[in-house]
């Protein structure tokens, strides 16, 4: 969420800003604003709420031009949308700052402040930050010092940059919670929240680490820790460019990113298995030995990566025969945890800037784990840097605010992690040359569940009309349940709960009616009789069931669709089951009219609580 954009250049840099704060859209924001200093070294700044293209349009009326300018696309925290509360935030003309993160201390500072005669004239924490960098760099007459001293008043989370009328040539930044990078040019510097915001103007880039600050020119740049000591940082060139922007032939992002699925699984697979085995290295140095000492798993992650760790215990639990807990990371952070011996923590965050995630893996270095594994699809974020071990998720980039390809990907390198444990916990070779078949298969059984988007497509006018949807599934397909009415709430905004199928009678079944559709993952197994009673009680009450399975075992009654899907070995029939989910919401949220890639109140990456 938010999404921060700065440039010292010795040229406009407007188109630079608007250009990162559109190729950061993805994170999800609804205002966005810039500033900078005009020829004559004053503070410009130019403030709107809603789209980039809104503040884009405004700048054409109102053009403005400078060298050294910040910009930023706001997610509301405190105060509602509106261009008073968008960022920058300025105070006295002087200084502009713009924030990804939370002040949890505002109040109290704020209060002290309006005491020494600042007014405020926003309801947001970042403004906060400014009165206090204005009244900490007339006190040491130094910009670099002042933001320094503002800063050690700070409680919370925050990235920040900021721009000060008398150092015109320089911006500063720092992190302490939430991702920043430094990008680097040829007589020019750039920093912003995101890689991807700055590509189009540079491949090198510097990713500042916790706790860091920098201050920028044109020709230079200085990284100071906490201590105030300086740290060397070594670039990392990003060569794997790729124009997001590009939808190509698909009308949205969402879309888009379901028919990459096949491709972003053989990235995944690729390098990492045989036509037999895993090749375990790909966890990094020493995961044989930590693998062959792991006696129990601890998976955290949220959202959509909290389902993928719950298809993961099945695995875990069944394959390899040992203990998996699986546990929400806004909820592990705050708990006492009880840990088994030789306990092996997984953290899953797509963006490995997860707020809850991230304080969840540094909380438990103090819980004796036996060494932390994160599964990422960013591989210079904290999470990586941070963690004994990594396995990046090969999704590529996904603007789409609700997961699609992530969510797959995450599940394949889930399966790639059982295996792997399970070859040190003795795992036979026969079965990984199974299971490791079975993963093979995966692209291909995506392409053949892609055809039939136009069949889902006319199953999808069944909801448009609807309140409310039920998700049912068993074992495996449970969590895929709730990933399937995940996804429909988030695009097309109708009230959908998965629950598992033997759940039914305990409390859901109280609002099936001809008004309730009910969405069944019925794969071919050993539970399908136990589904097919509970699927017989929905359609004796009238309910609108949309099964889904592989084989014709359901009537297809008045009230009753069945999506046949193609058969596949039952390992990774969660990753095969995953896709007609997706493509029913996203058809429903098209014939609902509702914004399918930034649906309303929701960010891409989580960076704070």
């Amino acid at each position: 969420m938010c999404g921060i954009v700065g440039a010292v250049t010795h040229r406009k840099v407007t188109g630079i800003l608007l250009e990162g704060l559109q190729r950061l859209e993805y994170r999800g924001y609804d205002s966005a604003g810039l500033a900078l200093f005009d020829g004559q070294k004053n503070l410009q700044r130019l403030r709107r709420v809603g789209k980039v293209q809104e503040l884009r349009s405004a700048h054409e009326s109102i053009e403005l031009e400078g060298v050294v300018g910040i910009a930023h696309t706001r997610w509301a925290t405190h105060g509602k949308p509106s261009s008073i509360n968008a960022h920058p935030q300025a105070s006295s003309d002087l200084v502009a700052v713009v924030h990804n993160g939370i002040i949890e201390n505002h109040e109290i500072l704020s209060a002290g402040l309006k005491k020494l005669g600042y007014e405020f004239e926003s309801e947001t924490d970042t403004e906060v930050i400014a009165h206090l960098v204005h009244k900490e760099v007339a006190s040491h007459g130094d910009f670099k010092t002042g933001v320094q001293s503002a800063l050690a008043h700070l409680q919370g989370a925050y990235a920040i940059a900021v721009i000060h009328k008398n150092y015109p040539d320089s911006i500063i930044a720092a992190r302490v919670g939430s991702p920043l990078v430094v990008g680097l040019g040829i007589g020019e510097n750039f920093i912003a929240s995101d890689p991807q915001a700055l590509r189009p103007v540079t491949d090198r880039f510097i990713f500042l680490e916790e706790g860091e600050l920098v201050e920028l020119t044109a020709e230079s740049l200085s990284i100071v820790d906490l201590d105030n000591q300086p740290v060397e940082r070594h670039s990392v060139v990003l060569d794997d460019y790729q124009d997001t922007s590009d939808k190509g032939e698909y009308r949205h992002y969402m879309m888009k990113e379901i028919h990459e699925q096949p491709d972003a699984i053989l990235a995944t697979l690729d390098g990492r298995v045989t036509d037999k085995h895993v090749l375990e290295n790909c966890f990094g140095v020493g995961a044989g030995a930590i693998f062959e000492k792991t006696q129990a798993i601890q998976i955290v992650a949220c959202g959509s990566s909290f389902y993928t760790g719950m298809v993961a215990k099945y695995w875990f639990e069944e394959i390899v025969g040992i203990n998996c807990q699986v546990e929400i990371a806004s909820e592990f952070r705050y708990r006492r945890v009880a840990v088994l011996k030789n306990t092996l923590l997984v953290t899953i965050s797509q963006s490995g800037e997860t707020a809850d995630t991230l304080a969840a893996l540094r909380d438990a270095t103090d819980n004796n784990y036996l060494a932390s594994l994160c599964l990422c699809n960013s591989p210079n974020s904290t999470i990586v840097r941070e963690s004994d071990l990594s396995l990046l998720i090969k999704a590529g980039p996904e603007i789409c605010v609700a997961s699609t390809k992530a969510f797959t990907t995450q599940l394949a390198d889930l399966l790639l992690l059982v295996i792997a444990v399970g070859k040190r916990s003795g795992l036979s070779e026969a079965k990984e040359t199974e299971l490791v078949a079975a993963l093979n298969s995966v692209p291909d059984l995506i392409r053949q569940v892609l055809e039939k988007d136009s069949l889902i497509e006319k199953l999808s006018s069944r909801f448009v009309d609807k309140d409310h949807a039920l998700f049912l599934g068993r074992g495996a397909h449970y969590p895929i349940a709730l990933e399937g009415a995940l996804k429909l709430k988030e695009i097309s905004y109708i009230h959908a709960e998965g629950y598992p199928a033997g759940e039914l009678k305990h409390g859901p079944l109280a609002l099936v009616d001809d008004n309730m559709p009910v969405v069944a993952v019925a794969p071919n197994g050993e539970l399908l009789d136990k589904v097919k009673s509970n699927l017989e009680e929905v359609k004796a009450r009238g309910g609108q069931l949309l099964v889904v399975g592989d084989e014709l075992q359901f009537s297809d009654a008045e009230g009753t669709d069945i999506l046949l899907m193609p058969s596949c070995h039952p390992v990774v029939s969660p990753i095969i089951y995953t896709i007609p989910m997706q493509l029913l919401s996203y058809h429903v949220a098209i014939l609902k009219g509702t914004d399918v890639d930034q649906p309303r109140n929701l960010a891409k990456s989580v960076t704070v609580e």
